[in-house]
């Protein structure tokens, strides 16, 4: 399956309007995919503070991502419908049709994102064949925590507590600290 190239990121700010459009874009697509699918849908995109959400470190957390996803589906037995990867200014998104049972993938999509240390810059969302998102509260998990001082990650995001240089300081140890795990 595609991954993204890192030495092809846009590596520029993107504006408030570019990425709402992008997040409309990506809920249209995630429409169509479950109308042509009619399947659990698994849509990978990032955490990542600040206005530059396509670098060369995005594009590889992404491709951590991507493969760890891979491997779960393929590990699970789920039948794989169609599979996708988009390289965008706005930042990556993979999406994945699964003949699985929603509820399960979202759980094992968690567990992921809670055993590798790497997996707390992933945002996976599952939706189910009714286009209904799974949330952390569904399966009674915690929401995320701040990538540097473990208070809810939106009350800091709110308040801006942090820089984004630190926050992206952090992404890189996280990175660089996946890879000497491997």
């Amino acid at each position: 399956m595609a991954y993204v190239a890192p030495e092809l990121a846009a590596n520029r700010a993107v504006s408030l309007p570019e990425l709402l459009t992008s997040r409309d874009c990506r809920q249209a697509r995630q429409q169509a995919w479950l109308a042509r699918h009619q399947s659990t849908l698994l849509v990978l995109t990032l955490v990542v503070p600040g206005a530059r959400k396509d670098s060369a470190l995005t594009r590889n957390i992404f491709n951590l991502g991507w493969q760890a996803l891979q491997q779960l589906w393929r590990e699970q037995g789920w039948r794989c419908l169609q599979a996708e990867t988009l390289a965008l200014a706005t930042g990556c998104e993979g999406f994945l049709a699964l003949q699985a049972d929603a509820r399960r993938v979202k759980d094992c999509a968690m567990q992921l994102e809670v055993q590798q240390p790497i997996g707390r810059l992933w945002d996976i969302d599952v939706l189910d064949t009714q286009g209904r998102i799974l949330s952390r509260r569904d399966l009674g998990l915690a929401e995320r925590r701040c990538l540097l001082c473990g208070q809810p990650a939106k009350v800091c995001a709110r308040q801006r507590r942090h820089g984004s240089e630190q926050l992206l300081q952090q992404m890189e140890r996280m990175f660089n600290d996946a890879l000497s795990a491997r």
